[in-house]
């Protein structure tokens, strides 16, 4: 797939060039920004300041720490589009840990082209936000600071080629997707297997937006190869002027060994209600459950494996168009001890956290 791509995209390049040159009045190019910086303080106080090891977003306890700060330029034509985004932060550092070299620090970067002049029909390729989620990295978009298990446990960011087709009403949004793999910029040595995906949303009107995210891979190298199927359900509804309601479901399955019928499963359920006081002002509130017994997405020592229930309250305040402070008070509350409370375990973890995200 990766060599299709590099023999064919640049040909499509050079057509959707030459064709949108003949209107260079819908040519845009911009350039924006963002600096999202933070002090949370984790009342399990740990020695390392790293919060629980499925924390990976906003995860240093008890420093002023940037959780991101990035810089994107994008390209936008009749015929093509274009994106590069350059990042640094806490949440690069733990995210992308095991990404080689200046893909690091690489949050975006990807070219399209349009296939048809009377469609919305695109092909784009390269590294992007993952099609999967109800939240994404980016602060300023998310209801409350720190992320649901179910967004920190499943792709943020994904690289590959996607075929995309978007309704003229703008109702219905359907992709289809070939992936290197769950979160991956770069296959891992011995992973040699493509996976897909697909996305389906629907906004019947401005208040509703349902949505059906599916993957289909291995995450595994190819010599121990387990099958892996995941689906992403969610839907986002405004209720009113000042209340919205998203509700999401998770739920994944894993080969047990290569070959077998035999599958794990984890899931997590999550409901975040958001009120918007007036235009400085609004509050949310995150309720989770997060199931993975047999240690899938988070692979713990426990009789139970991880069953931990998330609850999380949000306050911000908007200073202007492009500066929103922000606090939150949150806890986990999970079957067994698998957080740590100074030198000794614990069932439960809390933490308060303020950050400062600005637009640029």
């Amino acid at each position: 797939m990766q060599r299709i791509v590099v023999w064919v995209l640049p040909l499509l390049v050079q057509w959707a060039v030459a064709n949108g040159q003949k209107d260079s009045s819908l040519s845009s190019f911009t350039v924006s920004g963002m600096i999202d910086v933070y002090y949370l303080y984790d009342f399990g106080n740990p020695a390392d300041h790293q919060r629980p090891g499925f924390v990976y977003a906003y995860n240093r306890h008890n420093e002023v720490a940037l959780n991101l700060g990035m810089i994107k330029a994008s390209y936008s034509q009749k015929a093509a589009r274009a994106n590069f985004a350059m990042m640094a932060g806490t949440y690069a550092n733990a995210n992308l840990a095991n990404e080689p070299g200046v893909f690091k620090n690489i949050l975006e970067a990807n070219v399209g082209i349009k296939l048809s002049k009377t469609r919305d029909l695109w092909i784009d390729a390269g590294i992007f936000s993952s099609h999967i989620g109800w939240e994404s990295a980016m602060g300023k978009d998310c209801w409350t600071i720190t992320r649901s298990m179910a967004a920190e446990n499943s792709p943020y960011y994904e690289s590959g080629a996607k075929i995309s087709y978007t309704t003229n009403n703008s109702k219905w949004l359907l992709s289809a997707l070939l992936l290197n793999g769950w979160q991956h910029m770069q296959r891992p040595d011995g992973h040699n297997a493509t996976s897909f995906g697909y996305q389906l949303t629907y906004k019947p009107n401005n208040s509703v937006l349902l949505n059906n995210s599916f993957f289909a891979g291995s995450d595994t190298p190819d010599s121990i190869k387990l099958q892996r199927y995941f689906q992403d359900i969610y839907g986002q509804f405004q209720l009113s002027s000042k209340w919205y309601v998203l509700l999401g479901f998770d739920i994944g399955i894993q080969q047990q060994s290569k070959g077998s019928n035999k599958y794990n499963t984890w899931y997590t359920p999550a409901a975040i209600v958001k009120y918007v006081a007036d235009k400085k002002i609004s509050l949310a509130a995150r309720g989770e459950y997060y199931a993975d017994d047999d240690g899938v997405m988070i692979r713990l020592a426990t009789n139970n494996g991880f069953r931990t229930f998330g609850y999380s309250v949000n306050a911000d305040y908007r200073i202007n168009e492009n500066i929103v402070w922000r606090l939150e008070y949150g806890m986990y509350a999970s079957k067994d001890d698998v957080f740590y409370k100074g030198n000794t375990t614990a069932n439960s973890n809390k933490h308060f956290i303020t950050a400062l995200c600005i637009e640029l």
